[in-house]
């Protein structure tokens, strides 16, 4: 991705926008994990399974050590840098503008996918309590009251994420221990597994290197959204000290919930057990246990889960285009800051969850996978920007800002080189596999429509000068 020769290499003239300094660090260390776990692990993960066997745990193993690269090289020029716009101003100062337009736009429409995504995974989960009651009635009401939420002041956000995420973050390890003791054999009434379920049923790699590839893809997907905590750094009380403790902690706890979980639920039930995909796997290892109520409870876990993603979908969105707009790189419009919010950035952001609501009507049986496929192909695209940001912008800051570094990106920059490897290589197995062809198409006629447009922005701002 070089840059123009017409960019200047320093940051954007044009002040981010003055949102309101609402969020503590207790906030951001749960945004970090609010806006990850949600449709892509508590539901997305049963495809996965149910295509690589108990080989999912390398593929979540796999991606998990790309996502904590890209965070940590995200983690990196936040600290030294926090902007609500993240990820895209940093494009922006490394590349250009044109970069900045592309990575931030990409993500916006990311996030608005991934709103209109976990509303219908947990109006799904409503219908399966309340069954004959329309689908699209429940997305409709989730976009009411979290787009309300949202045009609401900044900490009602942060207050919202945090005790629905500690709420995830609980079930989440009461299910590691719970499954962990059952897998010893110590849990009262129960047979421990061993590793039948890991070995048997086809073995470990039951569908081949076709399976885990499937379910590598689906891993990362899983795992869109993380990025929402360097935004929300920028409405903290300590931008500097928030972005650095919420990176460093959310790797961890990431590597734990995920691959653990997996773990778990492979060891606990057979892969090819049909109700790890219809009822999610969380909630068919619990059924296996056999302890009364549990799958339910799970299941109500798992709403909340949902809700959670929307709302930090809904606000990460709103920051983002908010910040295109105050660098001249969006509708002037969405740009106004009432108390702190941008609302018409909230209601605007708030758009695609409303016309799920319509898709969730006409095509009620296949949006959900195809919208989680096409999310996973966006992230990709903007990963892909944040490490050829980082490459560039190390190196730059170490030399005109020393000792401005609160974070830094392991290895530089062999690691930064590898991340890009590793992501060149799931772009390759896209275009291999029939099921993603079709959203990596859609995802690369996005992309290139975004660079021409940002181009062309360019090109003519620079032409006014």
């Amino acid at each position: 991705m070089p840059s123009s020769t017409s960019t200047p290499p320093k940051p954007p003239l044009t002040p981010e926008p003055q949102l309101a300094k609402g969020l503590k660090q207790r906030h951001l260390s749960m945004i970090a994990l609010g806006g990850v776990i949600g449709a892509g692990l508590f539901v997305g993960s049963g495809a996965g399974i149910a295509a690589a066997g108990p080989s999912i745990v390398l593929a979540y193993t796999a991606s998990g050590l790309l996502v904590m690269l890209v965070m940590r090289m995200l983690g990196e020029m936040s600290a030294a840098h926090p902007a609500s716009g993240s990820f895209s101003v940093h494009a922006e100062r490394a590349i250009g503008p044109w970069a900045g337009f592309t990575s931030g736009w990409s993500f916006w429409f990311m996030l608005c996918m991934g709103v209109g995504l976990e509303g219908i995974g947990a109006a799904h989960i409503m219908t399966g309590w309340l069954p004959g009651t329309p689908e699209w009635a429940w997305v409709a009401l989730f976009m009411v009251v979290f787009c309300g939420a949202n045009l609401a002041a900044v900490k009602n956000f942060g207050e919202f994420e945090f005790w629905f995420a500690a709420l995830k973050v609980g079930a989440i390890v009461l299910f590691l221990v719970v499954g962990g003791l059952a897998i010893a054999g110590v849990l009262p009434g129960t047979d421990a597994p061993g590793t039948a379920n890991l070995v048997g049923h086809g073995g470990f790699l039951p569908n081949g290197t076709e399976g885990l590839i499937i379910g590598l893809l689906a891993s990362v997907l899983a795992y869109g959204g993380l990025e929402t905590v360097t935004i929300a750094a920028a409405e903290s009380d300590d931008p500097v000290r928030g972005v650095a403790g919420a990176v460093r902690t959310a790797m961890w706890r990431i590597a734990v919930f995920y691959i653990g979980s997996m773990l778990v639920i492979v060891a606990l039930v057979p892969w090819d057990d049909k109700e790890v995909v219809e009822k999610g796997p969380y909630v068919a290892a619990l059924d296996q246990l056999g302890i009364p109520g549990a799958g339910q409870i799970m299941n109500v876990v798992v709403l909340i889960a949902l809700l959670s993603a929307m709302n930090a979908n809904i606000y990460g969105s709103s920051r983002m285009a908010c910040s295109l707009v105050s660098r001249g790189q969006g509708p002037a419009a969405l740009g106004r800051i009432v108390s702190g919010v941008p609302r018409r950035s909230v209601i605007a952001s708030s758009a695609f969850g409303f016309l799920c609501v319509l898709l969730s009507y006409w095509r009620p049986d296949d949006i959900f996978q195809w919208l989680l496929n096409m999310i996973g192909a966006v992230i990709l695209v903007v990963w892909t920007f944040t490490a050829v940001s980082q490459l560039i912008l190390r190196r730059r800051t170490e030399q005109e800002e020393p000792g401005k570094l609160a974070v830094r990106m392991w290895a530089y920059p062999y690691l930064t080189w590898v991340a890009l490897a590793g992501m060149a290589a799931v772009f390759v197995l896209m275009a291999m596999e029939p099921t993603t062809r079709g959203q990596l198409a859609w995802t690369s006629g996005l992309t290139v429509a975004l660079v021409v447009a940002g181009y062309v922005r360019q090109r003519t701002a620079h032409g006014r000068r």
